[in-house]
Order: structure tokens, then C-alpha cells, then sequence
């Protein structure tokens, strides 16, 4: 039987080598019609034991074209194979289509999957972020699922909106969320994204017109394969560990008894030692867990489904994310591939419990030397958390138990979202260089949540007796889209048309209700609130890309965006651009410069809109709001012999004329590839200036229903420098060395404020503190930087050390006052950069991805807030504080917010991810591969700066909920 089945058996030997004759690993060897297969090794040897019914071998390789061998009595064979020009390619999403990198005339950049961060990321801008040059990515803290700031070339407004448009598989999706949700794009899981493209001059956002002045981030998800018979299975599972990070330095309970030493308030010391961030801080453990399924069903219909579970525990006590994704991605053609059809859905569901944040502030100055829960009687009615009493009641202005507001409070929100699109693209029959397309898809999502605190909670004081805290609220947002459009590409001898043009409507709408009582209800004028709105968008596009001898390019865009948010006579805005590009590399003259592979010079202008403006829909018209119990009206009514309270309604100020903020940007860089392109990169010049800029200013009184009106009365520049340099530093057979470094330099300025040149205008004042009522320590200032912070001058002793409430008089008038404040700095960075590397040797990889940031500042409020003496006792309040040990630098008696003491250095250098990996390459005879990898992330960062986290989004440290460092083990498996 042996000798039978031997002599139905044989064995298949060879080497494949690419183009250049060198040895090429990984490449699949499959026998025609069956999974049974092998990969070459690193030297490019394959072995496989066939039956003799096999005819033909398949070898395939990403980057090269598939090559198929008809089997004869030879056991060695040797292949070639050759490069494939069309697959490697780079092609660039943009808005309505997509573009060859090389044929791009904006200032567009994509990263794709291979180059995402690595690690612990359960958010799609985590992915990108230090990847783009003129892109800063800003997450707002370590809570589970939080949201970050996305800013393109910094900031185009001031009132409204500084977020780019986010575009997920052709839906210009709603960037504002939802309630009950941190961070709205949580929609998308991270590992069903292919690409993130960003498009960042107006010749490449113009053509969304009105929402593409903050630049446009698309996303673009995982499809199935339309050459792929077979079904592929992928399995990525992760465990990580997240743990706090450096906590806000304050006094430890010996120290702070010390400093209590015959000081008032001694007496109310206790004899605890408790380390209150610590308490409310915790290491915790989550996990992701992904399943995939892609193939092509009988040839006619590719598919991709995916499910996605992530468990998101925080570092802080009782906050949590709980989230299942689903992810459907359709693409067969018809009509002998004249019709082509994308359909995708996807779905999310997420459970948040969200920790009371106030929990950290309270953790910072509450007493180290009192217990978290206490056995007095006193304390029973308040779970038996100690509890700061004043005649036997909780003390009103008292700081709370910090474990108190995060164990007595539940908060919770259930968040669902659901995206999804049919595109449509059918060439013309007989006329195939013309195509329609068309675009339906919505964004549609619901939450409803609540916060319940019983009635033993001592913050909540009714009446001088607790009666608890309910709240709850629901939210219905709907998003629909057609967009309806014609491409004509033609080529005639050495000129090349793409032409497009069309039609998109859009439909925003929102519902909600909210509500607001004590335990019992019993509440005499709750809140409760019930609200609709909508808004609609409607336009006409065109684009127009022209190509002469593969060398000179040009596009010309047009948008006309109609909002329904403005009244008819400013409801229509027309947002132009034009772009030029040069491949100087391909100029005859240029062909001995060998070692120079691409160079191309780009230049583009163009004005793209802002109509998301704040104030609502309906910033045009008269609107009226009612007003709260203590504004009702009453009279006695003398039939029943009562009296009667009739609520009140007052007008609001609003200015019918209000119209766009436009964006006028231009743009100029020069695309570079040296020696077969292993150094690319781009420089990049652009300034940018915004013109009707909104801003609150005040009005004569009497002129309107208020003192200061929003409307469009200033403008703002941006200018800037981007760099990038990507290098394949080592390419040899076992060993491969990436590096990659982007550079930007970035600096705004408000240049006008007001309708007319006023000197004496001060601007609008901003950034509220903790410290004081209404205090604010920013300012929006003509000819500086928005948010620049405004502040006194502190004088300091022989010794540096600060002297309380010694101030430099700059105006030089022998009186400390309003008018010797000065401009300390701003929260911008001038100047930041981010960096990747990734190494492979053989079957393992390395990468390491980090960021820095040079030339902002923060305001310190942490210590501004609490490291003064007279903080340490509150004898109207009756209870003790604790300080931070900046108090020993400073020695204050009295709070001095508004010096420019805390007005730090925010730059730093953070490592953001680091990861270890070991690939499987030839499992199971070769029908399975597998990765195993370690990451770390936020392992360290470098700075300066006083507080706990330079990175803070707007520039004012207020006890932000801390980034933690995540440790995680994670596998990949493909079948």
C-alpha cells in the first residue's frame, strides 16, 4: 500500500526570486482549486508533496503579480516573479473618488493599516496619532472610551467649531456625538479600519465646501477580496493592563500634621493616613477580542463581517466601557463588472459607567489624615463615609469624600450607533468613460442614560437635609444622505480628463429629553426638558483634474453649499479652489539626476466654509426661552383667594445677518523620493486666514435683547511649515529598518475683532478657573494667539522665590491693577513633531512611535487653586485641606491666580507605544499564520512641567482624569 501511495505522490522543489534576482520569502505556493500549500522561507526555498491529479501551482505575493505554473514530470521549479505596478500604487482616498499618490495636486496624506499605532487602542484617532505632519491628536485623559481634539493647521475659529469633517466609507458623519458617549467616532472599531486619509489644503477639502475649513479626516474600512476564492478567518485577541500613572504631588498626612502644627484647624486632624488618590486610583484589567470572516461567495459577491468586543476598565474606581461592534462590508459587480456596489453597515453598542471626575479634585485637597469610612455614628447616615458636619449636617462648600462620590453614584448611559452606505458606480454601456454614482447612507444613533445618588449622599443638600440626586435623558440622532454624481475620464494622446460633478443632500436631526429631581420626586419645579432640531444641507460640486504628458497636473473644485441654518438672504456660499502640480523628475533634463526617483512641485489655493457655527439651528431667528422659578410672574386672584404663578419668557439676542465663516487658504510643497524611493517625504508651506470671523462683541444697550452679540466681525491667520522624512535605513533578507519623522511648525494670530478699529477694546476674556466665581485667566486678543493667556507679572526674591502679590507695574502709572496684565503665552505649540520606527529580523519586529511638542503653555491650576496657606483651614466651612507641596516653592498666604507663576512650559517628549512581536509565517502546511506581540503605551513622557501631564487640550490643568500606562499581550491568527 505504501509503494501505491508513494507512487501517487511526488514532491515540488524550488527558488523564487524577485525582479532583481534576489530570494523572496512568504510567497504562497497553493495548489490550483485547494487549500493545500506552502510559503517560501527566507531564503526563498519552497518544498510540497503533491498527488499527481494536481495540474497547476498558484503563486501569489503582495506587490507582484500572481503567477500560475502548469505541472509536468519536473520536480524543481524555479519562478520569477514580477512586480505589479497597479498594485503597488499608492492610492489616495479623497472626497468623491480616489487618486494615484503620484497624480495628487493637494496636500493629501494617508497611513494605512500597516503603519497605525500600535497597542491598547480602542478609538480610531488613536491610530493616527503623531503620524501626520500638521495634525495634532489630543485625547482629553485616561477615561475609558474619551474623546480627543483632532486639529488640522491648528484652528480656523474662535466661536465656532475647530473639528475637522470625518468622513467613514463615503458618510460625513456627525462629529458632535451623542449623549451619554465621550468620544463619538467609538462608533468604529479600530481593527476593522483599512485606511485613515487627511486631507489639509483647501485645493483638497474644498470639495466638501462647508465643513472642510478644519481640514477632513476619511476613514475607510476592510473589504473583502474580489480575487480571493477562498475563506479567510482572522482571530486578534489582547489582554492588557492599565495602571495609574504620576499622581498630583501633595502633602502626605505626617507632613501635612507637621504643617498643621499651631495652626487653626489643628484640632479637627484625625489620626488616619490615607493616600486619597491612591484610594480613588486602581490598576484594572481589559480586554479586545475581534473575529473576522472574509471571502467571495461563489465569485459573484466579496464580503468581509466582523465582530468586535472590547471591556475597557479605567484606572479611576467604578468607570468602565463595554462595547460590541459589528461590521458587514459588501462589493460585488455586475453587469461584466459595469456596475459596481459597495454596501456597508455597521453597528455599535456600548455600556459606559462613567466615575464621578469631581472625585479626583476632591481627592487632591481632602484631609490625609481622616479615614475614608469612619465607624461614628455621625457618619451613618451618610453610608459611614466621613463626612464634614456643621451642626450635625454636611457642610455645604466642604470638599466631598472622594470615595463617597464614586461608590454612593451610579452613572451609567447605553449608547447604540449604527453607519452604513450603498454606493452604486455603473459605467455606461457603450459609452464606458462616463460613470454614475450614487450614495445613500445614514448615521443613526440612540442613547438613554441616567445618574442616581440616594439620599445618604452628603453633597446633595435640599433644604439643609439630603434628598438625593436623579437624573435621566434620552437622545435621537438621525443623519441621511443621497449624493447623486457623474465621472468622465478620458484620455486623448498625451492629455488626460477626469471630470465630476453633482448633487448631495443632507439631513440632520436630533430629539431628546432630559429630567432632573431628588430621590422622592418630590421636587417642587424639577427640570425637565424636551427638545427637537434639524438642519439640512444641500449642494452642487464639480472637479475638474487635467493631465498633460504625465508631468503637468492641474484641478480645479467648486462647491455651492446651501444651510439651512442661515436665513435665505445668507444661505448660499460658494467655496472655489485650484491646484497645480509639476513632476520635475520626469523633465528630460532631469533624467542623469540617478539617485533622484520623484520630485514634485504643488501650489494650490482655494476658500472652503464654516457653517457650524454654534448657537444652535437656528442662530437667525428670534427665539424666546422660558425662564426658572425665580423669574415666574404672580398676582392674587381673588375668586379662588390664591396666588398664581405664571411662568416667564425672555427674548434672546441673535443677529438675523449672521452668516459663514470662510477660509481662505494657500498652499505650496514639494513632494521628494530619493534612491528607488527608499527616502520619501514632503515639505510643505501654507497660510491660511479666516475672514467673518464669529465673536462675541458687545452692542449699545437698548440696540438689542443682550449686552454682547455673536456675529461675524473678525478674522484669523495660520501659517506654518510641514516636514516629513519616511527611510528605509536597512533592506537586506533577514533584516529590515524603518524610520519615519514629521515636523510641523504652526502659529495663529487674531487679527481683527471688532466692526471698527478700536484701540481700547480689550477682547473677550475666556479659560474659566477653579479658585474664584466667574474667574477666567485667557483672553481673545487682537494680534496674538487665540487663548493667550492673560496674567500679572510676578516679581520674585534674591532667593527666586516668588514674593505674594508683588507684581511688575508695566504700564508704569504707580497703581497694580487690570491695566498691567500682559500676554504669558498660549496653549499652542509652535512646534511638534511625531516619529516611528519599526525594525524586523527574521520572524521577529520591533516599533516604537512617539511625539513632542515645543513652545506651549499651561496654566497650572491645580496649584493656583490650592497651594496657599489659608486654604489649609475653612472656618466657615469647618473642615481642613491639604495642598500641594508647591506651597513650600511659593509660601502664599492668599491664592494668586492671575499670577504668570503658573503659567508653566508645557514641552515634552512622550514615547506614546512600544511593541515586541513574533510572527508564525508557515502553520498547518501553510493554510495558517499567526503574531504574537507585547505593547506597551504611554510608557514615559519628558518634561518640565509642575503638574501631572503637560498634554492638556485648551492649556488649563484642572485635575484632568489621569493618562494611565497599559501593558498588553495580544495574539493574531489568520486561517
Amino acid at each position: 500500500m505504501s509503494n501505491i501511495v508513494s507512487a501517487q505522490e511526488k514532491t515540488i522543489k524550488g527558488t523564487i526570486v524577485d525582479e532583481n534576482g534576489s530570494p523572496l520569502p512568504g510567497v504562497a505556493v497553493v495548489i490550483k482549486g485547494t487549500t493545500q500549500g506552502t510559503t517560501s522561507d527566507f531564503d526563498g526555498h519552497y518544498k510540497l508533496t503533491i498527488d499527481n491529479q494536481a495540474s497547476i501551482l498558484m503563486y501569489s505575493y503582495i506587490g507582484y503579480q500572481k503567477k500560475e505554473i502548469t505541472l509536468s514530470t519536473a520536480t524543481t521549479i524555479d519562478v520569477n516573479m514580477e512586480v505589479d505596478a497597479e498594485q503597488l500604487e499608492e492610492v489616495l482616498v479623497i472626497g468623491y473618488g480616489s487618486v494615484n499618490k503620484k497624480d495628487a495636486t493637494g496636500s493629501v496624506e494617508a497611513v494605512t493599516a500597516d503603519g497605525f499605532n500600535q497597542g491598547a487602542i480602542t478609538s480610531p484617532q488613536g491610530l493616527l496619532q503623531g503620524k501626520v505632519a500638521g495634525v495634532q491628536i489630543t485625547n482629553s485623559g485616561g477615561a475609558p472610551g474619551a474623546g480627543s481634539t483632532i486639529r488640522i493647521r491648528g484652528g480656523s475659529s474662535l466661536s465656532a467649531s475647530n473639528d475637522p469633517l470625518i468622513v467613514i466609507d463615503g458618510v460625513p458623519v456627525d462629529s458632535e456625538g451623542v449623549a451619554g458617549m465621550r468620544n463619538p467616532l467609538n462608533a468604529i472599531n479600530p481593527n476593522d479600519i483599512e485606511s485613515m486619509t487627511v486631507l489639509k489644503d483647501a485645493s483638497a477639502t474644498a470639495i466638501y465646501g462647508s465643513r472642510a475649513s478644519n481640514g477632513v479626516l476619511i476613514i475607510t474600512t476592510k473589504k473583502g477580496e474580489s480575487n480571493s476564492s477562498e475563506l479567510s478567518v482572522n482571530y486578534s485577541g489582547s489582554v492588557s493592563v492599565n495602571t495609574p500613572n504620576e499622581q498630583v504631588d501633595v502633602l502626605s498626612a505626617d507632613q501635612y500634621r507637621d504643617l498643621m502644627s499651631g495652626r487653626p484647624g489643628e484640632h479637627l486632624l484625625g489620626d488616619a493616613n490615607t493616600d486619597w488618590q491612591q484610594e480613588v486610583l486602581r490598576t484594572t484589567v481589559s480586554t479586545d477580542q475581534n473575529v473576522g470572516v472574509s471571502g467571495n461567495i461563489k465569485g459573484v459577491l466579496p464580503f468581509r463581517a466582523t465582530v468586535g468586543y472590547n471591556l475597557d476598565n479605567g484606572t479611576m474606581q467604578t468607570s468602565q466601557m463595554e462595547r460590541t461592534t459589528v461590521n458587514l462590508n459588501l462589493s460585488p459587480t455586475f453587469l461584466g463588472d459595469h456596475l459596481k456596489v459597495n454596501a456597508s453597515i455597521k453597528g455599535m453598542f456600548v455600556d459606559n459607567q462613567f466615575a464621578n471626575t469631581g472625585a479626583m479634585g476632591s481627592a487632591v485637597v481632602y484631609d490625609p489624615t481622616q479615614p475614608v469610612k469612619s465607624n461614628d455614628p455621625a457618619y451613618a447616615p451618610y453610608g459611614g463615609y466621613h463626612t464634614w458636619l456643621q451642626n450635625g449636617a454636611p457642610s455645604v462648600n466642604a470638599p466631598s469624600n472622594p470615595m463617597a462620590m464614586l461608590e454612593q453614584e451610579n452613572n451609567n448611559a447605553k449608547v447604540n450607533r449604527s453607519i452604513g452606505n450603498m454606493q452604486l458606480d455603473y459605467k455606461i454601456h457603450g459609452f464606458e468613460d462616463l460613470s454614475v454614482k450614487v450614495n445613500a447612507g445614514y448615521d443613526y444613533s440612540s442613547s438613554n442614560g441616567s445618574i442616581y445618588a440616594g439620599e445618604e449622599t452628603a453633597w446633595n443638600i435640599n433644604n439643609g437635609a439630603t434628598g438625593g440626586f436623579v437624573s435621566d435623558y434620552t437622545e435621537n440622532k438621525r443623519n441621511e444622505l443621497l449624493d447623486v454624481y457623474l465621472q468622465y475620464n478620458k484620455e486623448i494622446g498625451k492629455s488626460r480628463f477626469d471630470v465630476m460633478g453633482g448633487y448631495s443632500w443632507q439631513h440632520f436631526y436630533s430629539e431628546g429629553t432630559s429630567n432632573e429631581n431628588n430621590v422622592q420626586g418630590n421636587v417642587e419645579n424639577p427640570k425637565e426638558n424636551i427638545w427637537a432640531t434639524e438642519y439640512y444641507l444641500v449642494s452642487f460640486f464639480g472637479r475638474f483634474n487635467y493631465t498633460f504628458n504625465d508631468k503637468y497636473m492641474a484641478t480645479v473644485t467648486v462647491r455651492q453649499d446651501g444651510t439651512s441654518r442661515f436665513s435665505p438672504n445668507n444661505r448660499w456660499g460658494t467655496f472655489p479652489s485650484l491646484a497645480l502640480a509639476w513632476k520635475i523628475n520626469e523633465e528630460p533634463w532631469m533624467q542623469g539626476f540617478d539617485k533622484l526617483s520623484n520630485l514634485k512641485l504643488r501650489a494650490g489655493v482655494g476658500i472652503t466654509g464654516q457653517q457650524n457655527i454654534g448657537g444652535g439651528d437656528y442662530p437667525y431667528m428670534a427665539r424666546y426661552t422660558y425662564g426658572d422659578a425665580q423669574s415666574q410672574y404672580s398676582y392674587y386672584d381673588p375668586n379662588t383667594g390664591q396666588i398664581i404663578y405664571v411662568p416667564t419668557i425672555r427674548p434672546e439676542g441673535y443677529d438675523e445677518n449672521i452668516k459663514w465663516e470662510e477660509t481662505v487658504t494657500y498652499n505650496v510643497g514639494l513632494d521628494y523620493g530619493f534612491f528607488n524611493d527608499r527616502v520619501t517625504g514632503a515639505v510643505e508651506g501654507y497660510y491660511r486666514v479666516t475672514n467673518d470671523l464669529l465673536n462675541m462683541v458687545p452692542v449699545p444697550a437698548g440696540s438689542n435683547l443682550t449686552n454682547m452679540l455673536l456675529t461675524n466681525v473678525g478674522s484669523m491667520e495660520n501659517k506654518g511649515i510641514e516636514l516629513s522624512v519616511n527611510t528605509k535605513i536597512i533592506q537586506k533578507k533577514d533584516f529590515h529598518w524603518d524610520f519615519g519623522v514629521n515636523f510641523t511648525y504652526n502659529d495663529s494670530k487674531i487679527t481683527k475683532l471688532t466692526m471698527v478699529d478700536d484701540p481700547n477694546y480689550e477682547g473677550v476674556k475666556v479659560g474659566g478657573i477653579s479658585g474664584g466665581t466667574g474667574e477666567t485667566i485667557q483672553i481673545h486678543k487682537e494680534g496674538y494667539a487665540p487663548y493667550s493667556f492673560l496674567v500679572y507679572e510676578q516679581i520674585y526674591d534674591e532667593g527666586g522665590k516668588p514674593i505674594e502679590g508683588a507684581y511688575v507695574d508695566r504700564n508704569g502709572d504707580g497703581v497694580i491693577d487690570e491695566k498691567d496684565m500682559y500676554i504669558a503665552g498660549d496653549p499652542m505649540a509652535n512646534v511638534y513633531l511625531g516619529f516611528t520606527t519599526r525594525v524586523s529580523y527574521k520572524n521577529w519586529e520591533f516599533s516604537m512611535a512617539g511625539r513632542a511638542s515645543f513652545g506651549g503653555q499651561v496654566y497650572n491650576n491645580v496649584d493656583s487653586n490650592n497651594a496657599y496657606y489659608n486654604n489649609l483651614y475653612s472656618s466657615a466651612n469647618g473642615n481642613t485641606n491639604n495642598v500641594t507641596s508647591d506651597i513650600y516653592n511659593t509660601g502664599f498666604q492668599n491664592a494668586q491666580l492671575k499670577s504668570d507663576y503658573y503659567v508653566q512650559d508645557a514641552n515634552f517628549f512622550r514615547i506614546d507605544n512600544i511593541m515586541v512581536g513574533y510572527n508564525f509565517n508557515n502553520l498547518n502546511d501553510g493554510k495558517m499564520t499567526a503574531r504574537v506581540f507585547g505593547t506597551v503605551n504611554n510608557p514615559c513622557v519628558f518634561s518640565n512641567y509642575k503638574g501631572v501631564d503637560p498634554e492638556i487640550q485648551g492649556g488649563i490643568d484642572n485635575n484632568m482624569y489621569p493618562r494611565p500606562t497599559t501593558f498588553m499581550l495580544g495574539v493574531n491568527v489568520n486561517f
